[in-house]
């Protein structure tokens, strides 16, 4: 491991990609020499963490904090993530916890569905706690930068550079 990301592919769709069809890709990453995936970050597709952990049996899953703050309008999430920090690092579940607690008492008004859905996906979001500091930070960290490598912007002509990858 020497710590680059780099895209491993591009697979499109017909607009019904569930579990079954991630379990294929997975399985062809891990085919081509993918040997072990420490942490996978990723949305909240039904049976995808099932998908991961079977390809790779000792993955840890880790549901993106955007995928939590998504539905609140745009011109808040800025807001939400800045009151939201608090509770991804935060030194201990229990300390998570409780900034949730802080967090949901000033949300819960504007928007009672948010608590709801941080606590179902509560232990899809909580395992990064057992990480290190510095990995914690890189496993939930909201960014809305370019996600894409340097190598692919090169590749595909893009002139946006992401904020957290430098250039090689």
């Amino acid at each position: 491991m020497n710590g680059e990301r780099d895209i491993l592919g591009i697979w499109a769709g017909d607009g019904g990609e569930g579990a079954k069809y991630w379990l294929g890709v997975l399985t062809e990453i891990k085919n081509r020499g993918v040997e072990d995936v420490c942490i996978a970050v990723c949305d909240g597709l039904e049976g995808l963490p099932e998908a991961i952990t079977t390809v790779w049996e000792q993955s840890t899953v880790q549901t993106c904090v955007i995928h939590l703050i998504r539905y609140a309008p745009r011109q808040h999430w800025d807001e939400l993530s800045r009151d939201l920090k608090p509770v991804y690092t935060a030194p201990t579940e229990a300390a998570a916890r409780e900034q949730f607690g802080e967090f949901e008492a000033k949300w819960a008004t504007k928007y009672p569905a948010i608590g709801r859905l941080w606590r179902n996906a509560w232990a899809e979001f909580t395992p990064f706690l057992d990480c290190d500091a510095e990995i914690r930070r890189l496993s939930v960290r909201p960014t809305r930068s370019n996600p894409s490598t340097p190598a692919t912007d090169a590749r595909c002509g893009h002139a946006a550079i992401s904020r957290t990858m430098p250039r090689r």
